[in-house]
């Protein structure tokens, strides 16, 4: 589509954005969203997650996580359940139905730098969460669901 103007690379502001790694500590974040995905062998599945931290520094940055939920290495697989039940708890979630629910869902997380390596960037991975950024204290699986359990509200239903 043709444009009403001109526009010259000299009269575009230059992005002050970072790409790098987001230093190691403890974040404030929010969900954006969940979804599952298959492995790249194709005989397993994970949920992979993007937050966008809220604070208290790097504001607005982006970090994407995954946790198996199923996958041929029974290991992998319970180190990712174990990943998705703390995340849970520190939401305030006591069972899931649909990743959606996990949307909105704010807590800290833990951020760690995994080193460049060959081809590949340096680049963060999310090592923890915990329960902050004002959701519910962790639902005891005995409890009443939460009322962050139930559907987003923009879903219509």
């Amino acid at each position: 589509m043709r444009l009403d103007e001109t526009i010259s690379i000299g009269s575009l502001p230059e992005s002050d954005r970072s790409y790098d790694p987001v230093p190691p500590g403890w974040y404030a974040a929010r969900i954006h969203s969940a979804e599952v995905k298959a492995t790249k062998a194709g005989n397993g599945q994970y949920i992979k997650v993007r937050y966008d931290i809220v604070g208290p520094s790097h504001q607005g940055r982006v970090i994407f996580g995954n946790l198996n939920i199923r996958n041929p290495n029974a290991k992998a697989e319970q180190i990712g359940r174990q990943q998705l039940g703390e995340l849970m708890r520190a939401i305030g979630l006591a069972e899931i139905q649909d990743t959606d629910q996990l949307i909105g869902g704010t807590c800290e997380i833990k951020l760690d730098v995994q080193a460049a390596e060959g081809e590949y960037a340096a680049r963060n991975e999310v090592r923890g969460w915990k329960h902050g950024g004002g959701t519910p204290a962790a639902a005891k699986p005995d409890a009443p669901k939460p009322a962050a359990a139930k559907a987003p509200p923009w879903r219509k239903g």
